[in-house]
């Protein structure tokens, strides 16, 4: 069957008239591309008028005959075969193969999905009579000992089940509450007679899968079955022919597989031949292959799909392979480069610190863009325009992730020169970004992302808050394209005090892009008194608290733009001594300067808190062996980039900035028994981060010492002795107080001291940026992020499959509280623990959810973090049952607590999980998202913003 054969089955009863019937087309598409495995292990061609047949008929059961002759029921049963064929395709593994009990547990669960529970339930009693009518008649079953393989040339061959059982056993060696039995059957289930090999070692991976919502330990089974999958595929393709390893096997192989792997990969010019020439003796003795069983299934799977090397689409990049290429391009320039990339890839391996996601991608290869994030500044003339949108293309085609500074773009109406005309403003050339980053997607790994900014005096600032309205002009729209404000202090005071706020074209005032504090005060005002005198050409006065409720209205509504903080961002930057922060990036955690000659760069990754606590805490002395190798990585990317324009390379050879984030915040409050939402975290997210940036600090310092400062120390605040920690009392001073905690508890002043003599490699140190993909590898909560449910579905290129929170379930074993009425609990209550009676409250609190946590606590928890942050944090607001007096509280309360920037706006929906008790699939949730319900404040239109998807790649680029 076709995807035209799926769409037309889906066509809608406004289109009938070009639609096929469903049960023709189904039965024309009949073909043996796809197969269907029955019972009895036969074989037939997959026909998807036989779904449509099985739906007619539950609905003539549940409304009788007049259904026949029904066209609401004609439709209903046509999109639901459509939906039912197209998850079935979509999921279809590389035989093209379905067992009929799959299809039928899709039927089930579509029937849920589209709210038919009548027929539903119809139709589950129907399954169970013939369940039973089968075992009645006890049918004979093909048994696995008659079973072919079939080869890649064809041939058939006995299939080996003794192979198969010890894969399995190996599986799930040493992990509790796991059965081999279990996996062992449902394996067999999915076996028939001629099955290819791709399909027999996709056969134990999906059973293990279906088991994850039962017990979190099948989600490591299932990684160690796809790992058998990813050994063969790399292994085969490097010898040529068929080739396979059990773990035990690979473990003495893993050696020569690295070098063949390496050369393989310089000839197909995938590798960079200088890893060649390192002594790879030394590094085949370094490799842990028993790293390779540490893996969650959503780990191993996004490496699978996303990060490893391959071939026209065959990955021989194994995962301990993958690690040491990244650690090798990384320690390129090294003096002892073996040692320096042992010590790098046996912290990669650990997974207590991770690379971001373009490191991961491109070390060690021939294009090396290792970098994650880029700030740029669009000059006011069409050359400066049009090379803004060209040097984003570049930049995007290797993974980084953009921030644009339009500020500087005349406005509507503003006179331009040389034509003697007027400008049409910056929201046209916004849609040629817009369409240039979904035409640079990255070679196909995520798309191109991209996050204009502009300030809030701009007089076009009302039509770019509407850019990701679903109304209106689609020419003067930005459907792709992240949004953000960049407001300065005074605004805010404006809308304090209920007074005007005035607008205009940056053409007739040039320095208030640059200006920022008391002097951007000055200045502005002195030009609200000269347009009062009529000498402005372009200008404009609203209520300032107009124009807030409206940039809160449409945040709620469509998410964008995003609220971000000028004054902060520049008063506390160490690097205000030669330039200003015109905005962030695209993950609003990098606030780094930019100009007409300088693109700003930032290179990051994260160190994993939860493997950084114990049952007493923090564990300082790992934590510091963590930061001081990962720092000094983070200072390798910069001299080893791939630099796609030269104002980026002057720019981070001028000032080398890293950003060293944290993910996995709520793990490691949940190892410490802290509840998200109380007085201990927020000690926790201060304590832990002051640690972070003492260390990180002081790896800089050393690495000065041992390197040299970065050229434009001298005048920075480092050079004053002014740490981050000092720097919030600037922003203090600036608004006359500021409400902050300061303690601490480590030794700054020596650090301090230290900085001053010696000076900084790197002029700015930290950020905390999303995470989205590496947490998954790392297997821990997304950055500092509170957790969506604790059950829940994640789709990805391999279909379906559940997630749930193993400290939860561990701690509901130990109270003898898990079983599968909790199971079915946690789904009926989307995952969350507070509606289900028999938990306890103490673990209600624990693992109370993102919508379950007042958001105040999070800003708490961020302003904490910021004091020791010298860049910023990508900060996710959570608000359940929103009203526009909570926007305004929480948004205020962020800018009153000194917070540079925040992040998405993701507000509390209909978001549900299938209330299903399918058995036999995994695909029982819905994935979970959060759209904004209804509108704070009166809006014009009933769209609905979205936050950002859990499987969103759009929230990858930083990581």
């Amino acid at each position: 069957m076709g995807l035209a054969d799926v769409t037309n089955a889906r066509c809608r009863a406004g289109s009938r008239p070009a639609c096929p019937s469903p049960t023709l087309a189904a039965g024309q598409s009949g073909t043996p591309s796809y197969l269907l495995i029955r019972r009895n292990g036969a074989v037939t061609p997959f026909d998807p008028g036989k779904i449509t047949v099985a739906l007619t008929k539950a609905f003539l059961a549940v409304e009788g005959s007049s259904a026949a002759t029904s066209r609401r029921v004609h439709d209903i049963v046509a999109d639901l075969t459509g939906q039912i064929v197209a998850s079935l395709t979509r999921r279809a593994d590389s035989g093209r193969t379905f067992h009929i009990e799959d299809v039928q547990d899709q039927v089930e669960l579509a029937l849920m999905r589209g709210e038919h529970h009548k027929v539903a339930r119809a139709y589950v009693l129907y399954r169970e009579q013939r369940a039973r009518e089968r075992s009645a008649a006890r049918p004979l079953a093909i048994t696995a000992s008659t079973l072919r393989m079939k080869t890649a040339d064809g041939t058939l061959v006995p299939l080996d089940e003794a192979r198969l059982a010890a894969v399995i056993a190996e599986a799930t060696s040493g992990l509790a509450d796991v059965s081999p039995d279990t996996i062992l059957a449902e394996s067999r289930r999915n076996l028939y007679d001629g099955i290819s090999a791709d399909e027999l070692a996709l056969a134990p991976i999906l059973a293990a899968r279906t088991l994850i919502e039962t017990e979190p330990n099948y989600a490591r089974v299932s990684a160690r079955l796809l790992l058998d999958k990813l050994r063969r595929e790399a292994l085969s393709f490097l010898a040529g022919h068929a080739d396979q390893a059990t773990h035990g096997q690979m473990a003495e192989r893993y050696g020569d597989y690295f070098e063949a792997y390496l050369h393989r990969g310089i000839a197909a010019e995938r590798i960079d031949p200088e890893l060649g020439r390192f002594d790879l003796g030394r590094l085949k003795a370094a490799l842990l292959p028993e790293r390779d069983l540490q893996f969650d299934y959503l780990g191993l799977q996004t490496l699978y799909d996303r990060y490893f090397l391959h071939v026209r689409g065959t990955r021989f990049e194994l995962p301990q392979a993958f690690f040491m290429r990244v650690a090798m391009g990384l320690a390129l320039r090294e003096v002892d480069r073996e040692a320096r990339a042992i010590e790098f890839y046996r912290l990669l391996s650990s997974f207590d610190f991770m690379a971001s996601t373009p490191t991961l991608f491109n070390a060690g290869t021939l294009r090396p863009q290792l970098s994650s994030c880029f700030l740029t500044t669009v000059a006011d003339d069409l050359d400066g325009i049009f090379k803004a949108i060209r040097d984003n293309a570049l930049l995007a085609k290797y993974s980084g992730g953009l921030g644009n500074d339009w500020t500087p773009v005349r406005g509507l109406g503003a006179h331009i020169k040389g034509t003697n005309g007027e400008s049409q403003g910056v929201v046209p050339f916004l849609k040629v970004a817009n369409d240039t980053a979904i035409a640079v997607n990255q070679g196909g790994k995520r798309k191109g992302a991209v996050c204009a900014y502009l300030e809030t005096w701009h007089i076009d600032i009302e039509e770019f808050l509407d850019l990701r309205k679903n109304t209106g002009d689609d020419r003067r729209r930005t459907h792709d394209m992240n949004t953000a404000n960049w407001v300065p202090d005074l605004f805010l005071e404006r809308v304090d005090a209920d007074g005007p706020w005035s607008l205009f074209s940056p053409d007739e005032t040039p320095e208030l892009h640059d200006l920022y504090g008391p002097a951007f005060k000055a200045a502005y005002e002195a030009y609200e008194a000269k347009a009062a005198r009529g000498e402005m050409k372009v200008s404009r006065q609203i209520r300032a608290v107009d124009l807030w409720r409206r940039m809160l209205t449409l945040l709620f509504e469509t998410g964008h733009p995003w609220i971000t903080f000028k004054d902060p961002c520049n008063l506390r930057s160490p690097q205000q001594h030669i330039g200003v922060v015109h905005s962030s990036n695209l993950c609003t955690e990098i606030t780094l300067n930019t100009s007409a000659d300088e693109v700003a760069v930032c290179n990051l990754g994260s160190v994993n808190l939860l493997a950084h606590v114990t049952a007493d805490g923090l564990d300082h002395a790992r934590l510091e062996r963590t930061v001081t190798t990962a720092m000094r990585m983070l200072d390798n990317v910069i001299d080893i980039n791939f630099y796609t324009i030269p104002e980026a390379r002057r720019s981070n050879l001028k000032h080398r900035p890293v950003g060293l984030g944290i993910m996995g915040f709520q793990d490691a409050l949940q190892a410490l028994r802290i509840p998200y939402g109380s007085d201990a975290a927020v000690h926790f997210a201060d304590t832990s981060m002051e640690a972070v940036s003492f260390h990180a600090i002081s790896a800089s310092c050393d690495l000065a010492r041992e390197r040299g400062r970065y050229p434009s120390f001298e005048g920075s605040l480092w050079s004053k002795g002014v740490l981050p920690i000092d720097s919030i009392e600037l922003l203090a001073q600036a608004r006359g107080g500021l409400g902050l905690d300061r303690s601490s508890t480590l030794d700054w002043e020596s650090l301090r001291a230290r900085v001053t003599a010696i000076g900084m490699r790197n002029s700015n140190c930290m950020a905390i940026a999303p995470t989205a993909t590496i947490s998954n590898i790392c297997g821990v909560s997304q950055s500092i992020e509170p957790a969506y449910q604790n059950l829940f579905v994640k789709s990805n290129m391999s279909g379906d499959f559940t997630v749930v929170n193993a400290s939860l379930v561990r701690d509901l074993k130990e109270r003898g509280l898990w079983d599968e009425v909790m199971v079915s609990d946690l789904k009926y209550y989307d995952g969350s623990v507070g509606p289900i009676d028999r938990i306890p409250n103490d673990l209600k609190t624990l693992y109370a959810t993102a919508f379950e946590i007042e958001t105040a606590w999070l800003i708490e928890a961020a302003a904490r973090r910021q004091k020791w942050i010298d860049q910023a944090q990508s900060l996710n607001l959570y608000i359940s049952n929103p009203s526009g007096r909570r926007l305004d509280e929480t948004y205020r309360l962020a800018w009153q607590r000194g917070l540079k920037t925040t992040y998405y706006l993701r507000a509390r929906a209909a978001t549900h999980v299938e209330k299903s008790t399918l058995k036999g699939t995994d695909g029982k949730l819905n994935a979970v998202s959060a759209v904004l319900a209804a509108p704070p404040i009166a809006v014009p239109e009933s769209a609905h913003g979205k936050a950002c998807a859990i499987d969103d790649p759009d929230c990858e680029a930083c990581q």
